[in-house]
């Protein structure tokens, strides 16, 4: 992030150093002693003025630098037309109200999106798994998919994960406990899903799962544990179920070094017992940035060919044809350049589709700046993903 014509004396800088220290150490600095320690430093930054860069660098921050660079797309074949995101954060008047729930895994928050609109038929459901140091209110912001909800009518639910069961918030993806359906977190995520279906009379054959990083490395593990309950996947910037099973192997697998991991037994069990043979694989969509530094692409190529080998191993044993693919490139109306493959069926109908996202890093694309993590200039990843979710047959 820093560069030689930056100054010798740079406050944004040192600022975000120490924040970073601080995240690494797993020291909350919103709660406790440390909120203190934070508090005092942005007194001292006001009383040098310097509280308005603060602002702007804090709003304009992404994981990584490469996110903020935009490349020209002259020879893109095709122009993509899709409305950029909007600019300013709005009002919106359906509900948004914070619940809790609780089994033998323990108890998670989680925010529940309901649209004013009312609908006579029951609502499909989008589940939304932020990731690490964000939260519910800042993936909802940055993702802008409550606003959708008041398009299209469905619900939104953001499950939140708990400073107690990971100091950066990370949805634990790679413990072996919480790869399992019936325990971890899966099994909270699914108690939510449940709950909310109950109470707002939910459809529960229109239930999808959507996330960030590790939020989307969850949503792969609830696709192969509960694939009876989410009728689809959306994967952002994330890593393949069973890619990982302690905190060094995460590492590994962020940096693309999944090659020579294998995958654990009691991961292989886990996706295979609630699935019979003859039931399709869960469709899946899948969004990396090509320039993404935190969890590296290879990773979004991995999953998308174990989807391909899922679907294969489905249509051999169905006695069906196999995908076809189809790719087009583009650009964003923000600038972002693009690749999209869509894998369908015989009928047509999308199982997998893949977006590359050229020069951008590790951020939501076409995210709004009012959250953290997002690529203003990117395609609008949120309105993609319910399209192809509400496309699914039902």
């Amino acid at each position: 992030p820093f560069n030689a014509r930056a100054p010798t004396f740079d406050a944004d800088a040192i600022h975000a150093t120490i924040q970073k220290a601080l995240a690494s150490a797993g020291l909350d600095t919103t709660a406790g002693p440390m909120r203190g320690v934070t508090e005092t430093i942005q007194r001292a930054r006001a009383a040098g003025g310097l509280a308005d860069a603060a602002a702007r660098s804090e709003r304009d921050s992404v994981i990584d630098v490469a996110t903020r660079v935009v490349p020209a797309g002259p020879d893109a074949e095709v122009a993509w037309h899709g409305e950029p995101p909007q600019r300013e954060a709005q009002q919106r008047p359906g509900s948004f109200e914070t619940r809790t729930f609780s089994n033998a895994a323990g108890s998670r928050a989680y925010k529940v999106y309901v649209p004013a609109v009312k609908s006579k038929a029951p609502r499909a459901m989008i589940v939304m798994l932020h990731g690490c140091t964000q939260s519910a209110d800042d993936f909802a912001a940055g993702t802008q998919m409550n606003r959708l909800a008041d398009e299209h009518g469905f619900l939104v639910v953001y499950p939140e994960q708990a400073a107690q069961a990971n100091a950066s918030r990370c949805w634990n993806w790679f413990n072996p406990q919480d790869q399992l359906r019936g325990g971890g977190e899966p099994s909270l995520i699914a108690g939510i899903v449940g709950e909310v279906t109950q109470e707002h009379g939910a459809n529960p054959r229109r239930i999808f799962v959507a996330g960030l990083s590790a939020g989307a490395a969850m949503a792969l593990v609830l696709g192969e544990t509960y694939p009876d309950l989410f009728a689809g996947v959306g994967v952002h910037s994330g890593l393949p179920y069973g890619s990982a099973h302690d905190i060094p192997s995460a590492l590994a697998a962020m940096k693309g070094g999944r090659s020579g991991l294998p995958v654990p037994k009691h991961t292989r069990r886990a996706a295979a017992k609630p699935r019979r043979k003859v039931e399709p694989p869960v469709p899946i969509i899948v969004f990396h940035g090509d320039r993404d530094h935190t969890v590296q692409q290879a990773n979004g190529a991995h999953i998308v060919q174990e989807a391909l080998d899922a679907h294969g191993a489905h249509g051999a044993h169905a006695g069906g044809e196999g995908l076809r693919a189809s790719t087009e490139s583009g650009v964003a109306a923000g600038g972002r350049r693009f690749s999209r493959t869509v894998h369908a069926n015989t009928e047509g109908q999308a199982r997998i589709e893949s977006w590359t996202l050229h020069g951008a890093g590790h951020a939501w694309s076409g995210g709004h700046a009012s959250g953290s993590y997002t690529d203003v200039s990117g395609p609008d990843a949120s309105a993609e993903m319910v399209r192809f979710f509400m496309a699914l047959p039902r």
